[in-house]
């Protein structure tokens, strides 16, 4: 368990769930958090001024020295991703954020770290596994024989094993959290880079302003996923931190639903219903993917409970904010 006034080093944390983290420990009273990501301080999704924000490109050894000096812990949250569009179409970019968790890990061997989370994805799963919509919820031990989505999975499985080889061999010790398609308040919302919940609800809220009501859906809208929402990723990767247990968990609801059934509770919330077109040669991912939460309810007597009408609510009122205020994402 860290204490309040050990330093803490955020990675990624001008992104989504970076920010969200930073956000949650002050909240909690760390005082010594250091802030790091590769945008500029203005591009970054929630900013503290009572915060150590750096600017550094953590693919480079010396900058990663620089974000672990001194730190008790570090989160890596860092990586050049996206949505299933941008995972699709950017693989070697999505390989390239190997070169990060491999030198965050060699500089907080170097400065003797005492604790070092990794931010994993449910994309190293075999994708053998996940070919029927109705699929079996995913255990930790699906992830092999390796087969996982090509580009971002590979680089999250080997990264994987690298913690692991850095905790057997070096005696740091490492955590890994699987998420689950997490999204909430604070985040990419268009662009390319947006997952789907972020994507429906502002399709949604377009087709709502716009007197156009109708909805393109990538796929044929029956492909099955569960979403976390952010509170319970942020709550949860600090559990994992702060434990004994260091082997790969899943960190994300069990709340199964097809794309259809969460453009309709897009809808609900917006109060609006929409004629569906859809896209079968866009990117889709894979059919079916669900998330097994016997480990993490085993280990940590808890499990993500946000139900999704009420986390995908927040996120739609927040998305309607920003278009009112004219803004983009960063």
């Amino acid at each position: 368990m860290s204490n309040k006034d050990d330093l803490i080093t955020i990675c990624g944390a001008g992104g989504f769930i970076g920010g969200h983290l930073v956000a949650d420990l002050r909240l909690q009273g760390f005082t010594k958090l250091r802030a790091v990501d590769i945008k500029p301080v203005s591009e970054w999704y929630q900013v503290f001024d009572d915060v150590q924000n750096l600017t550094l490109d953590l693919q480079e050894i010396n900058a990663c020295r620089t974000a672990v000096k001194d730190a008790a812990q570090v989160y890596n949250l860092a990586a050049d991703m996206g949505g299933m569009g941008f995972i699709e179409n950017n693989k070697a970019l999505c390989m390239l954020s190997v070169l990060i968790n491999t030198h965050l890990l060699m500089a907080s061997r170097e400065a003797e770290v005492k604790g070092f989370f990794y931010s994993s994805s449910a994309c190293v799963y075999n994708a053998d596994k996940q070919r029927d919509p109705r699929v079996i919820p995913l255990k930790e031990e699906d992830a092999y024989p390796g087969m996982p989505e090509d580009g971002y999975g590979w680089e999250k499985l080997f990264s994987e094993r690298m913690c692991r080889h850095f905790r057997e061999d070096f005696g740091i010790a490492t955590r890994i959290a699987r998420y689950h398609n997490v999204y909430g308040p604070h985040g990419t919302w268009d662009g390319g880079r947006e997952k789907a919940p972020a994507a429906i609800c502002r399709k949604v809220l377009e087709a709502k302003q716009s007197g156009n009501l109708t909805i393109n859906i990538w796929g044929d809208g029956e492909q099955t996923r569960s979403f976390q929402y952010i509170d319970d990723c942020v709550l949860g990767s600090q559990m994992i931190m702060n434990s004994d247990f260091y082997e790969p968990i899943n960190l994300g609801s069990s709340e199964l639903v097809t794309i259809n059934q969460l453009v309709s509770i897009a809808e609900e919330i917006a109060g609006v219903k929409l004629e569906r077109s859809y896209n079968l040669s866009a990117p889709k991912g894979v059919n079916g993917r669900n998330s097994d939460n016997t480990l993490i309810k085993q280990v940590f007597n808890w499990e993500p409970s946000t139900k999704l009408r009420d986390g995908l609510e927040k996120t739609y009122v927040w998305i309607e904010e920003q278009m009112a205020l004219g803004k983009t994402s960063l």
